[in-house]
């Protein structure tokens, strides 16, 4: 297979606190607000992956709940699987990849996080059953 068209696949958890918010973090390299998660490693499962990155990014240990949603970045090529996920230990704080933690409600989310990352935040603070599978280009979903 030609690695140009390959894809990446990373991972991103939704903390959800008691009072509905989720944690967002604020990027050290672009400043964007998202929920934190990156690529997973060639020989890492995506749970492993998922507290790997979530732990780096924000000092706590999660608990992934379910798959909230189904991302794909069309313009870079990269699947984005996104969980629910509940604190099980730790301290809420910065790293040398986040510059600022911060719980928001879902209003919030849409005024912090460009729309392609705000849905994946929404799409998890929601009570669907069933995953959400949808695609952006980076900043902005693609209808279809």
């Amino acid at each position: 297979m030609n690695r140009q068209n390959a894809h990446s696949v990373s991972v991103a958890g939704v903390i959800i606190d008691d009072q509905g918010r989720a944690l967002l973090i604020q990027r050290r390299d672009n400043g964007h607000w998202e929920a934190p998660g990156g690529v997973l490693e060639l020989d890492e499962d995506i749970t492993a992956g998922l507290l790997r990155e979530v732990r780096e990014e924000t000092g706590l240990q999660v608990e992934p709940v379910t798959l909230t949603g189904v991302y794909k970045n069309m313009a870079r090529g990269i699947v984005a699987l996104v969980f629910r996920c509940k604190v099980v230990g730790g301290e809420p704080t910065t790293s040398d990849e986040t510059r600022d933690l911060r719980w928001v409600t879902g209003e919030e989310v849409a005024s912090l996080a460009d729309e392609a990352f705000a849905i994946r935040v929404l799409d998890a603070m929601g009570s669907n059953s069933t995953p959400a599978v949808r695609q952006h280009d980076g900043v902005h979903l693609i209808r279809g």
